[in-house]
């Protein structure tokens, strides 16, 4: 379970896509998070819950 995440961040989901990756990079928090697929591009959002649950591990912190 990941508690620390911001914009911009790399993360690494228990299941992958369809597409077949399973990297994401956070674009929207909130109440839901917003998470865009590496690979297709294509965008999910989930409940801040569900993401949490469901996140294995931080890749890439964005460094500003």
């Amino acid at each position: 379970m990941i508690e620390n995440f911001d914009l911009g961040d790399i993360v690494q989901m228990k299941k992958e896509h369809p597409c077949g990756n399973n990297k994401f990079e956070i674009t929207r928090l909130g109440a839901d998070i917003k998470i865009k697929c590496i690979e297709c591009g294509r965008i999910v959002m989930l409940p801040r819950s569900k993401f949490q649950k469901n996140a294995k591990k931080l890749i890439k912190a964005d460094q500003v």
